[in-house]
């Protein structure tokens, strides 16, 4: 007899995921999850920065941000690791980011049908209310062995 697999814990596969790769590499960390979302942070750094005269952060660490954050949303609302692909990810800007401040990129998969997961979130500097981005995504989910759907 197999005892079933362990319920996603994306604090636990934070710790793994987010170690590797590019998200390793623009410094993504974990910062709090609840049922059907996740959290991360994104620290403000140098290297990151795409318009250095004024010290604002380039879009492509802020998509990543978020869209790290819908992987792992999806994944906790499901309750174990799937593969998933993005097809489709929107990000509206509001405003640039505070120099300095790190980015909290907040994303909930709100709807989970056969094979789609729908998610939405945002990303702010300190203050949920005033956000400086808001996305909105669907990823295509792939239970079964591809070779059979």
């Amino acid at each position: 007899m197999s005892a079933s697999p362990a319920k996603f814990d994306p604090s636990r596969a934070a710790k793994f995921m987010l170690k590797h790769g590019h998200s390793a590499k623009i410094g993504l960390s974990y910062h709090a999850h609840g049922a059907d979302w996740v959290e991360l942070e994104l620290p403000w750094r140098d290297d990151l920065v795409g318009e250095v005269e004024r010290g604002i952060l380039a879009s492509g660490p802020i998509i990543s941000l978020l869209d790290m954050a819908s992987g792992l949303s999806i994944w906790t609302a499901t309750g174990e690791f799937i593969a998933i692909a993005t097809l489709d990810l929107r990000v509206d800007y509001q405003r640039p980011a505070r120099k300095g401040a790190a980015l909290i990129g907040h994303v909930e998969c709100y709807r989970l049908t056969k094979s789609a997961a729908f998610v939405r979130g945002f990303a702010h500097d300190g203050d949920p209310s005033d956000t400086v981005a808001t996305m909105s995504g669907t990823f295509m989910s792939i239970k079964q062995d591809p070779r059979n759907v």
